[in-house]
């Protein structure tokens, strides 16, 4: 048995703010979500972050992935709404509860990518210049200090949406921030830039819908399979080994 999984870091759009009543449930019992050091079957919320948190772009992501590829795929949710760069540095907690969360999951599964959306929160006018630097470091670090040097990293696009987004004018500089995560997936190896041309929001103007999350999973799995290692030789985990690490028996 071979399970691969995929860290979940960022903000409130990775958490996932989808209305889960418009889009159908996932069926597949194949996926799994880390909760407090096990795997079990996956839930909706995937990344219980807020009371507001609902359907997640992972979902679709990890079915196309589980089914082409013919292996368990477990989700590590560690995206926190509302987090900044600075939140993501090296030493504070959502840094390095993520680094603690992918280590249990290591125990008994394989990372084979990172699921990257974040930048809202950076899209002030003293802030959105300093993105590309800073997600630099951060990305180097994660890689550092996880081992992941050879796994693909998806960086999502912000919403063309944001431009009408009333909240806060600061959102009209989504164009900048996405214009930095271009620049920082052309300047990485293993490093993909995933759009989000053309796909809608909640009410608020703010978060991707669930059907726009259906679709962003899945070009977040068309950037993958660009990238990854089709060499790449991933341990297998005994059933034995499995069910004592997670608590889930598997036929």
């Amino acid at each position: 048995m071979i399970m691969h999984s995929f860290l979940l870091i960022g903000q409130s759009n990775m958490g996932g703010r989808g209305i889960a009543s418009e889009v159908e449930p996932i069926e597949n019992e194949r996926l799994f979500v880390l909760r407090n050091g096990r795997w079990r079957d996956m839930y909706v919320p995937v990344n219980a972050d807020r009371n507001t948190s609902g359907t997640n772009l992972a979902e679709s992501f990890a079915d196309r992935y589980a089914r082409e590829h013919n292996v368990d795929v477990g989700l590590i949710p560690c995206a926190d709404g509302g987090s900044s760069l600075d939140m993501w540095q090296k030493g504070g907690v959502l840094y390095d509860h993520a680094c603690f969360m992918a280590g249990l999951a290591m125990r008994s599964s394989t990372i084979a990518g990172v699921l990257w959306h974040q930048g809202e929160s950076d899209c002030a006018d003293a802030l959105y210049p300093l993105y590309e630097e800073k997600l630099h470091v951060i990305l180097n670090n994660f890689r550092d200090d996880l081992g992941l040097h050879d796994v693909p990293f998806l960086l999502g696009g912000l919403g063309d949406y944001l431009k009408d987004c009333p909240l806060d004018q600061k959102y009209k500089n989504y164009i900048h921030v996405n214009e930095s995560l271009k620049r920082v997936a052309a300047a990485r190896e293993r490093t993909a830039f995933v759009s989000a041309e053309g796909l809608g929001s909640n009410p608020d103007l703010l978060h991707f819908s669930a059907p726009a999350l259906r679709e962003f999973g899945l070009r977040y799995y068309d950037e993958f399979i660009k990238l990854e290692d089709k060499s790449k030789v991933f341990p297998d985990k005994s059933p034995a080994e499995f069910a004592i690490r997670t608590g889930i028996e598997k036929l």
